[in-house]
Order: structure tokens, then sequence, then C-alpha cells
């Protein structure tokens, strides 16, 4: 993989990926592909490097790559990797619980508050613990295998745009929903530890907005974001006069970065789920609306969301905010 690495360099991260052997080459038009493609070949033959041709496939819209399936419409889970957890059966003892927990949560991202939907089987993980599958374990386990089947497709970070971090604290957990223009890219939740819940809700809140900094830092460190809460004195962290010395050491962490963070009433996660399920494409078909005007409505991050009790209009917090100003 180094010798991979150095031997196309300047072109990573900006038509190439490469793990260990494999070359992923993208492009945003076949014109510019067929240039990258004759670029990367020609590397390969310079260093008297060579590709296996009944290993190679060209001009494809989608990739399957480490687990997961990768398109121009964003990341997706590869179903092959669905079925096996489908599969799984009931675990019997720790061992095969770790084991389960260790494949699920590989895809983590895709998923909303799995941290907190696993607590039941991490819980079984502690030292000291009996094993013991209860109905609560079940739940969780089935809870788990159903949402890995309809996990939404993220899409890929932008770095010329602005991101958007949603953040939720509670004493089942933190969690947090990273977005571009009303788009997931990644989900992120974590499970409280014994000292963690004895914060008090303000620390709380600002512990959600710096484990989403630090698990995101390769997307967001050097980059504008905003970040949404709905705890509104952490709008005012930056000129409080007394802190404790967890909030200060905090602080020096959140100074890093160019951000700006914003009170919106309501649970912060829900407005996330609500923009992440919004469908473009089903209004024009569920409300026989133009095509046209499904494209302006995604232009200003309008959408409808779904739900059992009906169907509701859904806007981004800064555009409620616009609204309200003028």
């Amino acid at each position: 993989m180094h010798l991979m690495n150095k031997v196309f360099m300047d072109y990573l991260d900006t038509f190439v990926v490469i793990f260990i052997d494999d070359i992923l080459v993208y492009s945003k038009s076949e014109a510019e592909h067929e240039k990258h493609l004759r670029l990367v070949l020609q590397r390969l033959r310079e260093h008297k490097l060579y590709a296996k041709l009944s290993k190679c496939e060209f001009w494809i819209d989608e990739v399957p790559f480490l687990g997961h399936v990768i398109s121009k419409g964003g990341i997706a889970v590869d179903p092959g990797k669905v079925k096996d957890v489908l599969d799984w059966v009931v675990p019997q003892t720790v061992k095969e619980v770790r084991s389960f927990l260790g494949l699920a949560g590989y895809y983590w991202r895709f998923n909303e508050n799995f941290s907190k939907i696993a607590k039941p089987l991490t819980s079984l993980l502690e030292k000291g613990v009996d094993f013991s599958w209860t109905e609560e374990c079940q739940k969780a386990f089935e809870e788990l295998k159903k949402r890995l089947t309809t996990a939404p497709v993220l899409t890929l970070p932008d770095q010329s745009k602005r991101f958007t971090v949603y953040c939720d604290a509670s004493w089942d957990g933190l969690g947090c929903v990273l977005m571009q223009e009303c788009r997931v890219i990644a989900y992120a939740s974590w499970q409280l530890h014994r000292h963690e819940l004895k914060y008090p809700t303000h620390d709380l809140e600002l512990a959600a907005v710096v484990h989403a900094l630090k698990i995101w830092r390769h997307y967001l460190f050097g980059q504008r974001c905003d970040i949404y809460t709905d705890h509104k004195s952490l709008k005012y962290i930056f000129t409080q006069s007394e802190l404790n010395k967890r909030q200060r050491r905090w602080l020096e962490l959140v100074k890093d970065y160019d951000l700006e963070i914003h009170y919106h009433p309501g649970k912060a996660k829900f407005v996330a789920d609500a923009l992440s399920r919004k469908s473009y494409v089903n209004m024009a078909v569920a409300f026989q609306m133009p095509q046209e005007l499904c494209e302006e409505f995604e232009q200003l991050s309008l959408g409808f969301l779904h739900h059992t009790s009906g169907t509701s209009f859904e806007a981004e917090p800064t555009l409620e905010a616009d609204i309200r100003q003028h």
C-alpha cells in the first residue's frame, strides 16, 4: 500500500483512491474519466506495475468497496453484507455478541442512535455481568438488523460547501448528524460512561458538540460549519466568564474550529431525522407536482416527511430563521 500511495501521490483524493492494491478512479464526466484512466494506466506503465484485466471494471456507475456500494448518488450498505447480518442467529455467548456488534457496528454511520439501540447488547460485554439474553436484548438485536436493511444512502461530503451538525444529548446517550444541504453524510452516537451520567445538562449538551468535532475532525477542521443544539445557553459559551475545568478544556478544542453554534428549539435529532428522510422524487409521484417545482423545493431545502399520522412539510432551520426575519 505504501508503494501504491507513493506512485499515485499527486492523484490521491483528486480522482484516485487506493486501498492496498485496489485502485478506484472517479470522475464527474465520461470525458474526464477517459482522461483520468489514461493517466492512471500511464503511471502504472512508468513504474512497471500491472493490472490484471480479469479483475478490472471500467465505465461503471457504482462499485462495491470495503463493504459499501459507492455511486454518484452517495454511499450505501453492500447488500451482501446486509444478508450476513440478517442471517445471524441469536448469540449464545459473549463472544458471539461481540462478533455481531463488530459487524453491525461497522455501519454505525448509517444508523442513527446506534449506541442507544445497542445498549442492552453492549451491557452484556461488561466485566462481572452474567450472560442473560433478555427480551430487551432480543428487541435490540432485531432492531439493529431491521435498521441495516433500511439504511439510507449517505451523500459524499463536498469540502467547498458549508457543513451542518445537529447535536442531541439525553441520559440515554449522545447523538449527532453531519449534513450538507439537507443531505445526511453520517450519523454518530455514543453511550454515556458512568462518570458522564453525573454531568449537568449544560455539560452533556456541550459533550455532544465536542464528540461530533472529534469524530468528524477530518471533515470539519479548517471548514466553516453550523452546529444546532436545543440548549440555548450553548450559544453564549464563548462569552461566559465563569467556566469549570472541563468546560475550559472543551472550549479550547471548540476554538480550533470555524463554527457557529445556533439554538433550535425542540430536539435537534428530530430535525435531522426529518430532513434526512425527505423525498423529492416521491413528491412528484405522490402529489402530482411538476418536476421543475420539485427541483425548486430541493434548492430551497424544503421537503415532505411521510409518517404514520400523515404528511408534514419540513424546512431547514436556517431557512425558517430567514423567513421570520423578513
